[in-house]
């Protein structure tokens, strides 16, 4: 399948890249609003052309991913739906719900596929924690608390700290990732949330962290604390239940790494996991979809839903009460 890279980004050139290859794929555009940059990433990466026209970077390809900033996603999906390309979109996929079910529902209407490039749930960790949850190993789940608390390294800076009319803060950027593992752990969606938001040394102009509480229709209940400014935090996830919980430290990232540990009566086990690369599962299972081959790890809706808690959350934030998590109809 041959991709039009829609944004010379940091993830595309860590991360994307090599995952298309890796499913036999080939990066055959880059676009950036610069000349020189897209050119210069061309030649870095060994991709095709490097162009600054959307239309040119969507020539002779099969799909896209875009990795732009957040106000970008909406105008550069749609393009790229009524040109009938499959499109694989970053999270959050718009700068609203409205505007994400918008994407979704166009590229249902033109018989194209639709992912969200939530990677986490794609890590050998997380499925082996929903293996443990589905399976019964901890009952009935209690609560689930995520601390993914982070230091924000300066290269990923930029408009993520400074710059809310492209999306920036900690709640477009994590809380998503958390409300879409959330979901994909546990099976249902957050009803309403209680939130708090601060800058703490970072942000300018929008948040760095915030923590924030959901219920669950289950009448579970999760806590979630995200930031850009804890240096010496670490991450995980806990999940507890009835006959267990399982106490992961070190998942919430990029890389296939950290420990996931189930506690229970008598004792407790170390959990052994897959160690694939979570961007190569992710664009292999897209690669597949398209060629109408189950689903994307995670879909348009996905995204839809994960949105819509950060939304939710931010807005709780906002107004210091209790707020309802807006699906947008999904």
């Amino acid at each position: 399948m041959r991709w039009g890279l829609i944004g010379a980004s940091t993830i595309a050139a860590e991360h994307m890249i090599g995952a298309i290859r890796a499913s036999g794929g080939e990066a055959a555009t880059v676009l950036s609003s610069s000349a020189d940059r897209a050119a210069s990433y061309a030649k870095t990466h060994a991709i095709g052309k490097g162009v600054t026209d959307l239309e040119a970077a969507m020539d002779g390809v099969d799909a896209v991913y875009i990795s732009t900033t957040n106000e970008k996603h909406l105008p550069q999906a749609m393009a790229a739906i009524k040109a009938g390309k499959h499109v694989l979109c970053e999270k959050p996929l718009a700068m609203s719900v409205a505007d994400a079910v918008t994407m979704v529902n166009a590229a249902q209407a033109a018989g194209v596929t639709f992912g969200t490039n939530h990677h986490l749930r794609n890590a050998g960790s997380h499925l082996a924690i929903r293996e443990l949850i589905e399976t019964g190993r901890i009952g009935t789940v209690l609560s689930v608390r995520v601390f993914h608390a982070v230091h924000l390294p300066p290269h990923l800076q930029g408009w993520r700290i400074d710059n809310p009319a492209a999306g920036g803060g900690v709640i477009p950027d994590i809380t998503v990732h958390d409300a879409d593992t959330v979901r994909f752990h546990l099976g249902e969606d957050p009803v309403d949330v209680v939130a708090m938001k601060t800058a703490s040394g970072m942000g300018q102009g929008v948040e760095d962290s915030a923590m924030s509480v959901w219920s669950m229709p289950s009448g579970a209940m999760v806590h979630t604390h995200e930031s850009f400014t804890h240096r010496f935090a670490g991450s995980g996830i806990e999940v507890h239940g009835t006959e267990g919980s399982i106490i992961a430290r070190g998942v919430m990232t990029q890389q296939p790494v950290g420990e996931v540990t189930l506690r229970f009566e008598g004792g407790e086990q170390a959990v052994e996991y897959a160690t694939h690369g979570l961007y190569d599962r992710a664009v292999d299972l897209f690669t597949k979809a398209c060629a109408g081959e189950g689903r994307p790890a995670a879909d348009g809706v996905d995204g839809v839903k994960s949105l819509a808690v950060a939304e939710a959350v931010a807005k709780a934030a906002e107004t210091g009460q209790r707020t309802a998590v807006d699906y947008g109809g999904v």
